[in-house]
């Protein structure tokens, strides 16, 4: 077994570290929080993560794992050192590489010779040629090895991934880094460093294109009087299109869509290229934050002015607590932004600075005088709530499930009225 260092142990580098562990290799996590490291040293997570938690406790206890903010003490023995620090979009959308550099250069005279660091960030076409001029050692291979994890599914997306990726200057450097995933069985891609660059980006874009056109459609169905999910179900049959990734909703979020595709429009537009479907999905994407909005504003009579909005759900998906680029944020603040004041529960989310929001601890709560309620997340919970308790405490009977979550049936015989949603009816 190896010994390797991750430096970051935000979401990417926390789910790394502790997967690498699992795996029997000896690793030490690496943060400049220190308040963090200690969180992770008694065994706390500072995220929700399904299933982690377990895995932390099993690899500290075989000792498998350790977390320091003694950068020296992290990477000095180390053969393989993981980057897993953020690269944030700068304002022209393209990814911002200061933290991987500065990382490459706070740690060059600390590594021992023959040592591998691998970018598990997600960077543009040529980071690793930058990496490499910052550490200017020759001594040192830098590989890129992109994470491919799904919040809320992490533990899962580590254990059962769809491809391991690892591209490197030679191809005994990349199989080194693949070695240490040789105790999982999937598909292993070894390519150059611009190609595992690509993968992500080109990956992540190409599914927020598919998500942007489920929606259009679903739009579309609407207004043609064809339930989408009907529509879905016969497209998903055609092996060349597939069934995953094909549930209309309030539109996509998260850290990773949003960042990778205006990332990826950035490189293209660095080599003189254009890529239309990207601004067009993303165009799209703000279109289905508005179609949501639209949809509440007229079945409350064509304005939001003094109106009370329930909303179940501010998280970008179930299982995690991230509401960064979340589609359910965007979608209340243009509730707000004409007039309404929202009401919101989210299981994981105790409180969001939002004039106009308002996070409250139940959905009862919630619903209590609204004139309309509004589903934004799929949190599996939902399905389980007493409608004819909501339908009651609310003042309106006005409920709009972006998500498909709630059994109309059971909604509708509590009183409940459904204007056309983009999302198939629950039975």
């Amino acid at each position: 077994m190896s010994k390797i260092a991750v430096i970051g142990t935000g979401y990417v580098g926390l789910t790394t570290s502790i997967g690498l562990a699992s795996l029997g290799h000896e690793v030490i996590g690496y943060d400049i929080d220190s308040a963090k490291v200690e969180m992770l040293k008694a065994g706390k997570l500072p995220i929700h993560e399904p299933g982690l938690d377990v895995i932390l406790a099993a690899v500290l206890k075989s000792k498998n794992l350790q977390a320091t903010s003694d950068l020296a003490l992290a990477v000095s023995n180390a053969d393989f050192i993981f980057t897993c620090v953020p690269t944030p979009q700068d304002e022209d959308g393209s990814a911002d590489l200061s933290y991987v550099i500065a990382a490459s250069k706070a740690m060059k005279d600390l590594l021992k010779p023959g040592a591998v660091v691998v970018t598990k960030s997600t960077v543009p076409v040529g980071s690793a040629q930058r990496v490499e001029a910052a550490i200017g050692r020759s001594d040192i291979n830098v590989a890129s090895n992109p994470e491919f994890l799904r919040e809320g599914a992490a533990v899962q997306d580590f254990e059962h991934p769809d491809r391991i990726v690892v591209g490197a200057r030679s191809t005994e450097v990349a199989q080194s880094v693949m070695d240490l995933y040789s105790k999982i069985d999937c598909p292993k891609v070894l390519t150059s460093q611009p190609a595992a660059e690509l993968i992500k980006y080109a990956s992540n874009s190409f599914l927020a294109i598919k998500l942007s056109f489920v929606n259009d459609v679903a739009a579309l169905c609407d207004a043609a009087g064809a339930d989408p999910g009907e529509v879905m179900n016969g497209m998903g049959l055609d092996t060349r299109i597939g069934n995953r990734f094909l549930e209309p909703g309030p539109g996509w979020g998260g850290s990773c869509f949003p960042k990778d595709t205006r990332a990826l429009a950035s490189i293209a537009d660095s080599f003189g290229l254009q890529i239309p479907l990207i601004n067009a999905a993303i165009a799209s994407n703000e279109m289905a934050h508005k179609r949501v909005a639209d949809r509440v504003m007229n079945a409350l009579g064509g304005s939001l002015v003094g109106k009370t909005i329930a909303v179940l759900g501010l998280t970008f998906k179930a299982d995690t607590d991230d509401t960064r680029e979340s589609p359910a944020i965007a979608v209340i603040e243009r509730l707000i932004g004409r007039g309404g004041k929202v009401v919101a529960f989210d299981p994981m989310i105790n409180q969001y600075e939002l004039s106009g929001l308002s996070v409250v601890t139940s959905p009862v709560v919630a619903a209590t005088g609204a004139h309309a309620l509004v589903v934004l997340t799929e949190w599996a919970e939902f399905k389980a709530i007493d409608a004819k308790q909501i339908i009651d405490a609310m003042s309106g009977t006005v409920v709009v499930d972006t998500r498909n979550v709630l059994n109309q049936k059971i909604w509708q015989d509590a009183g409940a009225t459904f204007p056309n949603t983009s999302a198939t009816k629950a039975v």
